[in-house]
């Protein structure tokens, strides 16, 4: 990654990013199911996955008191529900598995929290900083919950503010929070689409962590700014 100057904050994502080392969610919840025994076809997954996500947009499962292990746990039983419903699992499985999943996932995202915080510490001795998450109106209970609240001056949160990515509107939000021209301003994300083109567009800096994405589209895009790991910020800004 290049080196950035005059970086006066920064905006972070959670999802993908901080919790999971930019590899997209779904692997690691296809892991996660490979791990505990499923026997199911990755498209049948994948789309008990596209499922389980328009259901928590569509109904309000999650409630802001609901930390990660919470949030998975709903998630996953809408998944196994779903897969059990198109034959793709016995009920047995699925009452078996989803809490086992969901304790897997939430174990391996506390991993790449715990990888992550030195990086937050460093950054946050030096700069301010705020969050930007499409999340699911929890996204403080899970911060809290990790230990992480107390990094962030401001957190926005496309379930309380109205608005998603990659709607560039989130990052002016994010911006505005931060009290800094664009210019002065470096976005950290795991999405291409959803975080560096949108951060781009109102002038921000940008950071991509590239890992494993959801399309193979994205996973073959190649950019000046992608990182292979958090721990490369620092040395692009200071």
């Amino acid at each position: 990654m290049q080196h950035l100057d005059n970086i006066k904050g920064i905006i972070w994502d959670y999802g993908g990013t901080i919790d999971s080392r930019g590899v997209h969610w779904s692997e690691v919840i296809w892991d996660a199911y490979l791990a505990e025994g499923a026997v199911i076809d990755k498209e049948a997954f994948r789309d008990a996955y596209v499922h389980a996500e328009r259901e928590l947009a569509r109904v309000r499962h999650i409630l802001p008191h609901h930390n990660f292990l919470d949030l998975l746990t709903i998630k996953m039983r809408i998944e196994t529900d779903w897969l059990v419903e198109h034959g793709f699992m016995t009920r047995t499985d699925a009452d078996r598995m989803s809490p086992l999943i969901a304790r897997r996932c939430y174990d391996a995202a506390r991993q790449c929290v715990e990888e992550a915080r030195p990086v937050l510490t460093g950054l946050a001795r030096h700069l301010p900083m705020v969050l930007v998450s499409n999340f699911y109106g929890n996204v403080e209970a899970v911060l809290a919950d990790f230990k992480l609240d107390h990094f962030f001056k401001a957190v926005i949160e496309s379930a309380v503010v109205g608005v998603r990515k990659p709607d560039p509107a989130i990052f002016a939000l994010g911006v505005d929070a931060l009290g800094l021209p664009a210019a002065n301003v470096l976005v950290i994300g795991d999405s291409y689409r959803k975080d560096i083109m949108p951060a781009r567009s109102i002038g921000c800096a940008t950071a991509w962590l590239k890992g494993k994405g959801w399309t193979a589209d994205e996973d073959a895009i190649t950019d000046p700014a992608q990182i292979g790991s958090l721990t490369e910020i620092a040395d692009a800004i200071f």
